[in-house]
């Protein structure tokens, strides 16, 4: 519930930003407030997650996604992501966050999102996410660019996404899931 002011700013302001393309880096703006911190007074480690949502958000409305979408009654959901910290990000510090669609397949779309102070990384995180619809049953990618107007191929699945899905399966069958 802390982000529900931010929620309401990304919705309010994300409008008056230069638009993107869906191919396109969108970077969103932020700053650490106290209610981010954790006991060591830095950014919690939750509150990564829970910002990159926001700025999937932001780059929805922004590459004129969010509309189509929830005209079609579609909602996004996040399958698996992972997070690599490299800076603390402090107190009041101002940080971008950049996300990018990197790649899709038949089910799940593929995006990177960089936490970036002062042109550096401050953290590197990754998801797999899917659309459903409000009706039921999953929203292939194809449909979803069809939707956007757009004819366009995935590029090229890198090596290092490739090398994270493939230890996220073998973990996951681990466990028997």
């Amino acid at each position: 519930m802390n982000l529900i002011f931010r929620l309401l700013h990304v919705f309010l302001f994300s409008r008056f930003r230069k638009s993107v393309g869906v191919m396109e880096e969108c970077a969103t703006p932020f700053r650490v407030w106290p209610t981010d911190l954790d006991v060591l007074m830095h950014m919690n480690n939750g509150v990564y997650l829970s910002l990159q949502d926001l700025a999937r958000v932001d780059y929805m409305i922004r590459a004129g996604a969010a509309k189509k979408i929830s005209e079609n009654g579609w909602y996004p959901v996040v399958a698996s992501e992972m997070i690599r910290f490299r800076r603390s990000l402090q107190p009041f510090q101002k940080f971008e966050l950049r996300t990018r669609l990197i790649a899709w397949d038949e089910k799940y779309l593929y995006l990177e999102h960089k936490f970036t102070s002062r042109g550096e990384v401050m953290a590197l995180g990754m998801i797999r996410a899917r659309f459903l619809s409000k009706k039921g049953g999953l929203v292939s990618p194809q449909d979803l660019l069809k939707a956007l107007d757009l004819d366009i191929q995935s590029p090229p699945m890198p090596a290092h996404l490739q090398s994270w899905l493939n230890a996220d399966q073998e973990h996951s069958k681990s466990l028997g899931l």
